[in-house]
């Protein structure tokens, strides 16, 4: 590709910082450098014509770990790691609604709540045991006792009577964040282009080589922020693609259900949104099929996630799927982000583990530190 004197002087010229990858990590990471160096050039790279990830694909809930997940994580971490993670969550969405605002993100706070089928009778044993030992191992983070028995309020079937709630979760309208993220870079003067894919990246003199579709360019420093698809332009740091699948319905006529909620140890999730539910995961029906960076869903996981909708959820009410889709998240052994210097001026913020909502702001502020 060959550009006017133009092209290359206004975008590609005298680039003193370049972000790969356009969603919350890439866009928040940009945000922070333009903060720190106001007077500098920033370059955000997106390969798609949206972000390509998670970032605009997600469910929206702006969650900190559901009982069961924060038990299911006890048997990786320490006590310490478990409670740092949920602090680090639970600030982030903080984080993030500072730098939006309620209204821009769209948050309500409805809680989170767990739902326990009828056949899980051990997980829901164990989790109604062990809630006041959570609940005192995160009150530092939290302030209070944030998990708590609530009724089956919204008559689902098939589940046992009581929830174990979070009262502090809470929602988001996903396109509205990513779409004010994007506005607010614009107006503080960062670029953001897409369908721009980054092959390579090349230490080279005092910056960075960026290869980039059929053409090259020099930036002072690069930032990575790809999560599930960073092994294509990094080596050697373990993080595996993740695809969630999710479908949504069309609208239903007084649908009573509002809130967050959670299955079988997070890997099932629901929400209201517009008189809709969205409903995503089955992943661990086939782990290794959906570690790739494919989009697209399978008959096994949309057929599973309809059962859960006809059966469960919404039992005798007529039910029209309205659309599907899928969205790539960046997993690994360790649910820690690894933000990260790869070589001289080349520098990584990845592997959210399903978090990026909770997670991306704080974790492109520390990317942004390293400048």
């Amino acid at each position: 590709m060959k550009f006017s004197y133009w092209e290359h002087k206004t975008w590609f010229a005298n680039v003193d910082f370049t972000v790969v990858g356009s969603g919350i990590v890439g866009l928040s990471c940009a945000l922070f450098l333009k903060q720190k160096h106001p007077k500098s050039k920033i370059l955000v790279l997106e390969r798609g014509l949206l972000p390509q990830g998670a970032s605009t694909k997600n469910a929206g809930f702006a969650c900190f770990g559901s009982i069961s997940e924060i038990l299911a994580d006890l048997k990786k971490h320490s006590e310490r790691e478990v409670q740092e993670l949920v602090k680090n969550r639970f600030e982030g969405i903080q984080l993030l609604r500072s730098i939006l605002g309620d209204e821009t993100l769209g948050f309500k706070q409805h809680g989170g709540h767990e739902v326990f089928l009828n056949d899980a009778q051990e997980l829901y044993e164990a989790c109604i045991e062990k809630m006041d030992a959570i609940n005192g191992l995160l009150e530092p983070v939290f302030k209070g006792k944030v998990f708590q028995e609530t009724k089956n309020a919204f008559r689902f079937k098939k589940v046992k009577e009581k929830y174990v709630t979070h009262v502090l979760e809470g929602q988001i309208d996903t396109g509205s964040m990513m779409n004010g993220l994007m506005q607010l870079c614009v107006s503080k003067g960062i670029m953001i282009l897409n369908g721009i894919e980054v092959k390579q990246l090349e230490e080279h003199g005092k910056g960075v080589s960026v290869s980039a579709n059929d053409f090259e360019f020099m930036t002072g420093k690069a930032f990575v922020a790809t999560n599930g698809f960073a092994s294509k332009i990094l080596n050697g740091y373990g993080v595996k693609p993740a695809r969630a699948q999710v479908l949504i319905t069309h609208p239903i006529p007084n649908l009573k259900i509002k809130g967050t909620f959670h299955l079988e140890e997070g890997y099932y999730y629901f929400r209201n949104i517009d008189n809709r539910i969205l409903l995503g995961g089955g992943r661990n029906l086939d782990i290794m099929g959906e570690e790739t960076a494919e989009m697209g869903e399978t008959e096994l996981i949309q057929n599973k996630l309809e059962n859960l909708l006809k059966e469960v959820i919404l039992p005798n009410t007529p039910i029209e799927i309205a659309q599907r889709w899928s969205g790539i998240m960046g997993v690994g052994n360790q649910k820690t982000p690894i933000i990260e210097q790869v070589s001289t001026n080349i520098f990584c913020g990845i592997r959210l583990g399903g978090m990026g909502v909770a997670l991306g702001s704080a974790v492109g502020k520390d990317l942004a530190g390293f400048a």
